[in-house]
């Protein structure tokens, strides 16, 4: 299945909610999932983005469905990356 790599920033709105109720953030997982998308790793990170996860689509409009839904919230803005494993970009170099 194809990977991407998905970095989130919260917005103030979003901070105020997960600082309120941390497990709002699992959660919305669940969310993700019942769209058809596995959560392979997620991070919290410092720095440019609150948030890296590491996902696995069908396909790239679900994945945009996705970005698409949890950016009109108004809690978070995506930025997403399809991504290759090294082992399937080395085979498609042959």
């Amino acid at each position: 299945m194809p990977l991407y790599v998905m970095m989130t920033n919260l917005t103030d709105e979003g901070r105020k909610t997960v600082l309120s109720n941390p497990h709002r953030i699992k959660e919305v997982n669940k969310e993700v999932e019942r769209m058809g998308v596995k959560i392979v790793a997620q991070y919290v990170t410092l720095g440019q983005y609150d948030f890296i996860n590491v996902l696995e689509a069908p396909n790239n409009e679900v994945i945009a469905k996705v970005a698409t839904e949890l950016g009109a919230r108004g809690t978070l803005q995506t930025s997403t990356l399809a991504a290759l494993t090294l082992d399937d970009f080395i085979k498609a170099l042959h």
